[in-house]
């Protein structure tokens, strides 16, 4: 393997650093300068069929590791994780554009993640329950299930694949690990510390390019049964259709819509606070982000007023620099989608409050930087209160009450993560039962999740799985029932026992 000076990265398979076998390579560079990050190897079928095959032989010995000891792998690759934190968290500044602060976040719940599932490798529990029949034994046990393919966005280089792989692994599963072409240098990093940790050759491979050569290959190879996939909803729709065919488990993370709930009762200066650091924080590429603000007309015109003045106070800059609020977006593809919401916005009738443009001077102008946008009177049906702009733009929209706040969060096809801030206790309570999320903040944004909670959305955010907490494990295991009978004897179930 080079070393990360020399700006040349590889393939990890079967335990072995190797190159694409076209030879082929890509570059990674900075969203925020243009600077290069590295070459990678711009990978075809050929080498995902070298990984799964790696993978499959893996598995064999893989599964039968006692799960207490996988864990313990997982228990320091976290420590080293933490260890190089600082790094990481550089790193991700240069390559994903995160302001340090962030970066370091999106490391720690790696570290978090890593830990958590550590511990389950002394758990991974199943059930036991009485028969109905005497001299007869019942319990359910987790089972592996093979090689799981893992495709990560670029957002969350860290944390995401932490979430999908260090549960498949301490299931007994093998991994055949895309990262996103954006962020190879965090994914390449990543599993050199897995190897690092010891995770034994085959057990984790990595093949770097596009999604249209690797990913796809991976979707439809016939022996990788299970696909984890973080993107947007279109990848996700087609990821579901390729890997029907095989009837693959299929575990889709994919787009959201997410709305603040402000009410008339709310504590203002929490409101805005949230609001901004939901909105604008990762320049608003988190599925998570708040988009709508769905606001209470006896506040709107207040609450309207700060965040503008708050939205004007961000600073714009390279993440590692101590004084920036907001980083780059990721690409020019980002950027140009990011603005043409605005001139929607504009052609709808909604009013630009602030933003709402590339940002240029101040030594911006070798990267992909967009200033925080704001739009007002926004009905709930224009399309930027629709569709997901990932991107550091939000549209206020004012409300009668609570029943008609609800009705507008709950009116997208989306339903990932929701906020309400209010004081009234009945309030918060219904507004739990009634938002259509998978999460919900009660004053708080709509940001920010912990690795011992199930994390996911409902509706066409993803097809019903979660990550993180004990909810994970489904993914990564089968459910397998055992029966045992020491009564000597045939005993039918529901036959000899009706009596």
């Amino acid at each position: 393997m080079a070393a990360t000076g020399t700006r040349t990265f590889q393939n990890f398979i079967g335990g072995e650093w190797v190159d694409a076998a076209s030879g082929a390579t890509f570059e990674s560079t900075s969203p925020a300068t243009g600077e290069p990050i590295g070459t990678f190897p711009l990978s075809g079928p050929e080498d995902v069929d070298r990984a799964v095959e790696a993978a499959k032989a893996a598995y064999e010995e893989w599964r039968l590791v006692p799960a207490p000891a996988r864990g313990e792998i997982l228990y320091r690759f976290g420590a080293l994780v933490r260890e190089h934190k600082d790094e990481l968290a550089l790193l991700m500044s240069r390559e994903m554009g995160k302001v340090l602060a962030e970066a370091g976040g999106d490391v720690q719940e790696a570290i978090d993640m890593s830990f958590y599932m550590a511990g389950e490798g002394r758990r991974l529990f199943g059930q036991t329950t009485p028969s109905e029949l005497r001299n007869k034994f019942n319990m359910s046990v987790r089972m592996p299930i093979g090689v799981i393919g893992v495709i990560t966005p670029w957002n969350f280089p860290i944390a995401i694949p932490s979430w999908k792989i260090a549960p498949a692994l301490v299931c007994g599963n093998t991994v055949v690990f895309k990262p996103a072409t954006d962020t190879p240098a965090l994914g390449e990093r990543f599993v050199e510390l897995l190897v690092e940790a010891g995770v034994p050759a085959g057990v984790v491979n990595v093949v770097h390019g596009g999604g249209g050569a690797v990913g796809e290959r991976l979707v439809q190879h016939p022996d990788v049964p299970v696909i984890t996939l973080t993107g947007s909803r279109e990848t996700g729709v087609a990821v579901m259709r390729s890997a029907a065919d095989n009837l693959k488990h299929v575990h889709l993370e994919l787009g959201g819509k997410n709305a603040v709930i402000v009410l008339d009762d709310a504590d203002l200066d929490l409101a805005a606070d949230g609001i901004i650091w939901s909105a604008f924080g990762t320049s608003g590429q988190r599925c998570t982000a708040a988009s709508r603000v769905i606001v209470h007309r006896k506040v709107y015109g207040e609450l309207q007023s700060r965040l503008v003045a708050a939205a004007e106070k961000l600073r714009l800059g390279p993440g590692w620099e101590a004084d920036t609020d907001v980083g780059p977006v990721i690409n020019d593809r980002a950027l140009e989608k990011i603005h043409s919401y605005t001139g929607i916005g504009r052609d709808e009738g909604a009013t630009l409050l602030t933003g709402g443009e590339v940002a240029r001077g101040d030594g911006l102008e070798r990267g992909f930087f967009y200033r925080p946008t704001i739009f007002g009177d926004v009905e709930p049906g224009m399309r930027v209160a629709q569709e997901e702009i990932f991107g550091p733009t939000t549209a206020l929209i004012p409300v009668q009450d609570t029943d008609e706040a609800i009705r507008v969060a709950n009116g997208v096809r989306f339903g990932l993560s929701s906020s309400i801030f209010t004081r009234d206790v009945n309030t918060a309570f219904r507004a739990m039962r009634d938002l259509v999320t998978g999460i919900t903040y009660v004053n708080a944004g709509t940001i920010g999740a912990e690795v011992h909670l199930p994390f996911g959305g409902m509706k066409e955010t993803g097809n019903g799985h979660r990550e993180a907490g004990q909810a994970a494990l489904d993914v990564f295991t089968e459910w397998k029932s055992i029966y045992v009978d020491y009564s000597g004897k045939l005993q039918r179930a529901q036959i000899d026992n009706a009596e």
